[in-house]
């Protein structure tokens, strides 16, 4: 119902002849893509024409477009636009809202936080717009608090059509399953069984629950005295003056979740109020056909239950972990499906890879091994599109399709002739801890809003059947609705937003217009990126680079990154990393085991092309490799040989040439852009692009921990992380003598097994000398450990110590220690530590000049600098004990000495990678002369090795507080935010 709303606006107003604009939201790229291809179908056109979309990085149909479907951030970003791009004085004639009739918000119950930003800002705009249609859409809304949030404005139903879908929860299944003979495809429904006592004040909450909910629609206190009590005369309970039972009340409403929560409770459907009306009645009577065919259909069934049932339900709960996914109970209740049913595609949603993988196993060990008979699939985002094809072309005569998938099957796709779904309740749910700043994907039990979705999915195309594996007592504990993105996911970018739409507001403030508004603690570590990226000033004010990182269409981090990239003649890897961060890595996950470890090892592979050790430069080199086989041929073999999913390097091909768009349009870029990738094959300035884009998510690598065997990651708040299976370094080892090697990674996320990082990179220390927020000197740790134990209690030494540590930096040959945002020490001499200061002031002045002048050639000194960073940045090798020399004709290996592509990082480029690409990645840097480069600047600088190396990591004190530089007298160098 929901997707044809849409094409009823159209017709409705095309119909009288008027001139309209109308923007449609939806939450995925997908399906804005997919909804605008249909209806350009429907109107014999092609997608561009009177129907078009735009997403992220992509789009097609302009300005000529009556329709544009687009994601809820790109929508976002017209709103503000409008804002920034306009001055006062123009935007009565240019303001784009002016020739914009209708905005259509689909899906809005799914609550993304760009949809929930952007209500609060519709909100303030619609009586500034009297022209102007807001339309929110969703099968499942909670349509009556955006009513209220949209002060009271109307609620309109279109109808839509189900088929009834008969369900069964965990006793139904454990019943079902003890029977022997019984085919339960034809049965009576069964009652609960359970035995309670209403009390008085019990009966009194039920009458006043059911006449507000008759009188002013609010069912959430009925919902709540339902719930509370498994009981068969709560579901069944008349009101004491009109007999009106809560089943009557959904039915006449048309609330079709609740009245099916109530049906698979085993309600009593024949009971009649004191006008002699049944439920039934009360549906056909208010014009409620949903509600009426799936009552009737229900009533089909007498209902009988087994008397053991609860005790089934005790004895399982008792020996099985209901967090856990039992695929024994999934398999036995395959078995008995395809016992009782002839045919039929048959649905299992778990929550993630790991299960899906564990269920296939189980099946394939058993009978449905037999392709003849059985055709197991799997649906996940990272599995090859070949595979998830499969998925939606009916199985040949006698032969059962079995699908398991995440949740990915709920809304996104519609498989026609699933006919039985199997929900194991769970799902996995990205959040946000604000707290400990770490973000968690773990297993949670699914709303009511997704349980209803997953049950619909076996009525799409006819009547089909639903199996709960949890309980109705669980079932009537579940949540309405997920919590809002916005109150579980970072938000630097709406936080940057809210500053590029009101330069004056306290971002705080604005957010608290939302609908639900993030926490406190949120915010503020919003607010804490932006100030570390420059951003904004330390007073929340916007700077001139925040500005700029906020008018392109990605992350604030990866803004930045952009144009460091540019600055260091770098662009195409800048360009392939923040693509891939905004959409996915190509890199798809076999089924088989054996391929599985081909897979890994070809990954690391990759990598090597570009210093290896770095599952992002994997990316960059999969997507430098994939385009040369494309030119010569070779795609389909180098996707096959590196598991590589040729879809998603179209789609990153295509972000690509959007998003160069948008920093030519922005003047980042010249018409002529062959001279900013002259350094895209040079590892170490790669490598520091990527620090620009991770920063501050750095760590360092510890020795594994007693009783391990594999190392873990400290970060800057001394939380130890281990790293995920799927990262290439998963089982890297280093020599403790040479320090602890330098990570840098996406996130931090917390697991059902704990914290881990997925994707991450080894890097050397001069990017993060460069590109962090803060460095301090101190004496070195052993001169400063010393002259404490000497100078105790005697103030002679005292003065003698100040005197140290006041002169550290006296003399060009002094040793001293560098402290990185407070806890990373490195040693090194005081001529170095001042150099490095240098760079650092002359590289954030070339980026704020980048900035306000992105047009113009950099100053000439400015320019030597860049240039003596390059030299600097592709001298700077990784760690030796890690790293192989390109043409050593070997490869790393780990601790137990292996060279299985899964147990090292790195594996010598074959013969077939060095073939795609022309040239081996050079040693060092490209220097741009020509002064329409906008990166350039002088050239008269010549190419001279850099010491590598000259920063090395101090090796701690056993009860030495590392969190800071150790010494009250150290020189902090804390670059300004206020820029």
């Amino acid at each position: 119902a929901t997707q044809r709303v849409p094409q009823y606006i159209l017709d409705h107003v095309w119909g009288k002849g008027e001139s309209c604009k109308i923007i449609c939201t939806q939450p995925r790229r997908i399906s804005a893509m997919s909804v605008a291809e249909r209806i350009s179908v429907e109107r014999g056109e092609t997608v561009g024409d009177t129907v078009g979309y735009k997403i992220r990085l992509e789009s097609k149909g302009g300005k000529n477009s009556s329709i544009m479907f687009c994601t809820n951030g790109v929508l976002l970003r017209v709103l503000i636009g409008r804002v920034t791009n306009i001055s006062k004085r123009q935007r009565a004639a240019d303001d784009v809202i002016m020739g914009i009739t209708h905005i259509i918000v689909d899906e809005i119950h799914e609550r993304d936080r760009f949809s929930d930003f952007m209500l609060a800002i519709l909100r303030d705009l619609l009586p500034m717009y009297p022209h102007l249609h807001l339309v929110l859409m969703s099968a499942t809304i909670d349509a009556e608090r955006f009513s209220q949030y949209f002060n009271g404005c109307p609620v309109i139903q279109v109808p839509g059509h189900t088929y009834p879908v008969k369900t069964f929860y965990l006793e139904d299944v454990l019943s079902i399953l003890q029977s022997v003979g019984d085919n339960h495809l034809n049965p009576e429904t069964n009652g609960l069984g359970l035995d309670s006592v209403l009390t008085d004040d019990y009966k009194s909450s039920m009458d006043e629950a059911i006449s507000i909910a008759l009188v002013s629609d609010e069912f959430d206190p009925l919902i709540e005295l339902i719930s509370i009590e498994q009981n068969p005369e709560i579901f069944n309970y008349q009101h004491s003056e009109t007999g009106v039972t809560p089943l009557m009340v959904f039915a006449r409403k048309g609330q079709l979740g609740d009245v099916c929560m109530l049906l698979s409770f085993g309600v009593d459907c024949s009971a009649r109020d004191h006008d002699g009306k049944s439920a039934l009645d009360w549906a056909q009577q208010e014009n409620q056909v949903e509600a009426y065919e799936v009552i009737k259909k229900h009533m089909d069934c007498s209902p009988a239950k087994l008397p053991e049932e609860n005790e089934l339900l005790k004895k399982y709960l008792a020996t099985i972990n209901p967090e856990h996914i039992d695929t024994v109970l999934i398999e036995r209740l395959l078995r008995k499906i395809c016992t009782d049913s002839n045919e039929g595609a048959i649905l299992v949603f778990l929550p993630g890879w790991e299960d899906i993988n564990q269920t296939r196993e189980r099946l394939l060990a058993s009978s449905f091994r037999d392709s003849s008979k059985f055709l197991v699939l799997s649906l996940h985002s990272m599995i090859p599109s070949s595979e998830q094809k499969k998925v939606f072309k009916r199985a040949p005569a006698g032969v059962r399709k079995i699908i398991l998938s995440t949740n990915i099957a709920e809304t996104a796709v519609t498989i026609d002739d699933v006919v039985f779904v199997i929900d194991s309740g769970r799902m996995k749910e990205k959040s946000y801890d604000p707290y400990n700043n770490v973000s968690t994907l773990h297993t949670s039990w699914v709303s009511r809003a997704n349980a209803r979705q997953r049950e619909g999915r076996a009525g799409r195309c006819q009547p089909g059947t639903c199996y709960h594996l949890y309980s109705r007592f669980r079932a009537a504990s579940l949540p309405e609705f997920q919590i809002p993105e916005i109150k579980r996911m970072p938000i630097e970018e709406l936080c940057l937003q809210v500053k590029l739409l009101d330069p004056n507001s306290k971002i705080a403030d604005f957010l608290k217009k939302t609908l639900d508004p993030p926490v406190t603690e949120t915010v503020k570590n919003a607010i804490t990126v932006l100030q570390d990226l420059g951003a904004l000033t330390q007073n929340e004010q916007l700077t001139d680079l925040g500005e700029k990182l906020g008018s392109l269409p990605v992350h604030p981090s990866t803004s930045k990154m952009l144009l460091f990239g540019i600055l260091m003649n770098c662009l195409d890897p800048a360009l392939t990393l923040a693509c891939a961060a905004d959409y996915r890595d190509p890199f798809f996950l076999p089924m088989a085991p054996d391929e599985r470890k081909r897979a890994a090892a070809a990954k690391v592979e990759l990598a090597s092309l570009y210093g290896g050790y770095s599952d992002q430069l994997a990316v960059v080199a999969a997507f430098d490799c994939w385009t040369c086989a494309k030119v010569n041929g070779q795609e389909a073999l180098f996707c096959s040989k590196y598991f590589v999913a040729s879809n998603t390097m179209n789609m990153l091909s295509s972000m690509r040439k959007q998003l160069h768009s948008e920093l030519t349009q922005r003047g980042f870029l010249p018409a002529d852009t062959s001279a900013c990738s002259l350094n895209a094959k040079v590892p170490g300035i790669i490598s520091a692009v990527l620090v620009a884009g991770a920063y501050p998510m750095v760590g360092r690598l510890l020795p594994p921990r007693k009783n391990a065997r594999r190392a873990v990651l400290e970060t800057a708040s001394g939380a130890k992380v281990r790293l995920h299976p799927h990262s290439s370094n998963f089982n890297l080892s280093f020599n403790k003598s040479s320090g602890n090697p330098l990570m840098v990674f996406d996130e931090i996320t917390r697991g059902d097994g704990g914290m881990y990082v997925k994707n991450c990179s080894v890097v050397g220390s001069y990017p993060l000398l460069l590109l962090a927020t803060e460095i301090a000197v101190a004496p070195p740790d052993d001169v400063s450990d010393e002259d404490d134990e000497g100078s105790s209690g005697d103030e002679a030494g005292k003065s003698t110590l100040g005197q140290q540590k006041e002169e550290i930096m006296s003399s060009p040959d002094n040793t001293v220690s560098v402290v990185v945002d407070r806890w990373l020490r490195f040693d090194a001499t005081a001529l170095d530590v001042a150099q490095i200061y240098c760079l650092r002031e002359r590289l954030a002045s070339a980026i704020l000049f980048k900035v306000k002048h992105p047009q113009d050639v950099l100053p000439p000194a400015l320019g030597a600098t860049m240039y003596a960073i390059a030299c600097i940045l592709s001298y700077d090798g990784l760690p030796g004990n890690l790293a192989t020399k390109h043409g050593s004709g070997q490869s790393s290996t780990d601790a137990s000495g292996s060279a299985e592509g899964r147990k090292v990082g790195f594996i010598l480029p074959g013969g077939f990678l060095m073939s795609l690409l022309s040239e081996v990645p050079p040693n060092a840097p490209h220097h741009q002369k020509s002064s329409n480069h906008p990166g350039g600047g002088s050239g008269h600088i010549r190419s001279s090795r850099a010491p590598a190396g000259r920063f090395n990591q101090s090796q701690q004190h056993p009860g030495r507080n590392s969190s800071g530089p150790g010494s009250s007298a150290s020189q902090s160098f804390k670059r300004q935010r206020d820029a």
